[in-house]
């Protein structure tokens, strides 16, 4: 594309409807999805995901992305795009204070609000809301959003919910609040089994187990990073506390040179997991070297060889 032709969604914006999805980005997430598409179709109304950090408020809209792609939504959304706006990068990209960003913001509703079938996410939409005396991006698009001329999907933490949005209660009646929940063990294993293929593509490196003992090793790490095992300074909750571990495995297959990834690159993942209490750590070790002495025996891993 032209330079000279580049609107503004175009730089600070990304079209996930236009990504790769290697595999379903939002498994076992349907009733969010639903409640989600639902909102969007409800005149006047968009969708606000409240959930914990880390527990897969961005997937579940790529998984709306992925299927309005793929043709798997009403036909009332069929051919709609979904633009992410990432308002974090737009405040740090200006030089000449408030005016600018606002002048920005102004530009990108005015773009959103001309396309036609065009839904806007905006993650940590806290961000819109004024911050004592700050910047108040949400007065920006309440007339938009009134009118329904912009469709939009925010997102944002539980914490800031309550300390932002909920002050600005103009801004929040254009709202549906969907409760986004921490997945439990036994998902979250699917979840992880689910995007074993797409950390296969990004990174270049494959595991060579038959499922079963891939889901050993999933179920070993999730196990690991239970609730009363984590720092919770970290803000790390289920799924991406063991998505974490298990890239990790991965790049360091990749360190190793290696094109699989093996029993010993899932040992030195967890040997080296800043996610857990290093005594919750010691013993989870030696349960790993326990629960996968065959594969450690088999494949000559060396436990000295912590990564």
């Amino acid at each position: 594309m032209d330079s000279d032709t580049l609107t503004l969604i175009d730089i600070y914006g990304e079209n996930l409807t236009e990504k790769e999805y290697i595999t379903d980005p939002a498994i076992a997430r349907d009733e969010e999805i639903k409640q989600c598409i639902l909102t969007l179709l409800t005149p006047e109304k968009s969708a606000l995901l409240v959930g914990k950090a880390g527990i897969g408020k961005t997937a579940i809209v790529e998984g709306i992305a992925y299927r309005i792609k793929n043709n798997l939504v009403p036909d009332a959304l069929k051919g709609w795009s979904v633009i992410k706006i990432n308002v974090a990068s737009l405040l740090g990209t200006t030089t000449n204070g408030h005016n600018e960003v606002q002048s920005k913001l102004d530009v990108i509703i005015k773009e959103i609000s001309e396309r036609e079938k065009t839904i806007l996410f905006i993650d940590e939409t806290h961000l819109l809301v004024n911050r004592s005396g700050g910047m108040d991006f949400a007065n920006l698009l309440k007339p938009s959003l009134d009118r329904g001329a912009i469709k939009m999907i925010g997102a944002t933490t539980n914490e800031e919910y309550e300390a932002y949005i909920l002050r600005d209660r103009a801004f929040l009646r254009r709202f549906q609040k969907i409760e986004v929940l921490e997945t439990d063990q036994e998902t979250t294993v699917k979840i992880l089994m689910g995007t074993i293929p797409k950390l296969e593509k990004q990174i270049g490196v494959k595991i060579n187990y038959q499922p079963f003992e891939i889901e050993k090793f999933m179920k070993f790490i999730v196990e690991m990073t239970d609730e009363y095992k984590r720092i919770y300074e970290i803000a790390s909750r289920y799924p991406d506390i063991c998505l974490t571990i298990v890239a990790n495995a991965f790049t360091y297959a990749l360190y190793d040179n290696e094109h699989i990834v093996t029993c010993k690159h899932f040992y030195k993942a967890i040997c080296n997991a800043k996610s857990v209490y290093e005594d919750v750590k010691v013993k989870e070790i030696e349960k790993f070297k326990e629960v996968f002495k065959d594969y450690i025996q088999k494949e000559g891993v060396n436990l000295n060889d912590k990564g």
